[in-house]
């Protein structure tokens, strides 16, 4: 799981370089996800990337597309199999506001287990992004 955090990582670095700042960027493992540990070697659960940026609340209907289009291109099948699905979350969403003031990293790796987001109970997470972003900011084309 180390090097697959490290290419997510590497990953919200080049969508943000092109596209604009993630508001949060996280990997989540819900309580429900099926089989597996939580640790580095032998993960077999699969992870949801929860995004939100103003890039995406300005282009909601072209967003998921092409995240899922760059993640496909940058990830291998075998790391595809590792992720479940892509959420977008409003940046306005009290629940992204409550983890922005609770954890502040950008482009690195917070670990976080056994919690509560968005009404899931989630096992396992890792922000990569969580950072307050300016809900008008200029969209990029």
């Amino acid at each position: 799981m180390k090097e697959l955090l490290e290419r997510f990582v590497q990953f919200e670095r080049a969508i943000a370089a092109e596209k604009g700042e993630f508001g949060l960027f996280a990997l989540f493992l819900r309580e429900d996800a099926g089989a597996g540990t939580s640790g580095y070697s032998g993960y077999s659960a699969k992870w949801d990337l929860i995004v939100a940026a103003p890039w995406i609340d300005g282009n909601r209907k072209d967003a998921l597309p092409y995240i899922t289009k760059r993640i496909q291109e940058a990830f291998s099948p075998s790391e595809l199999s590792q992720l479940s699905r892509i959420v977008l979350v409003d940046l306005t969403n009290p629940e992204v506001e409550e983890i922005n003031r609770a954890v502040r990293v950008q482009s690195g790796q917070t670990e976080i287990r056994d919690s509560n987001f968005f009404g899931l109970r989630i096992k396992h997470a890792y922000i990569i992004t969580s950072q307050r972003t300016n809900v008008d900011q200029q969209i990029p084309a």
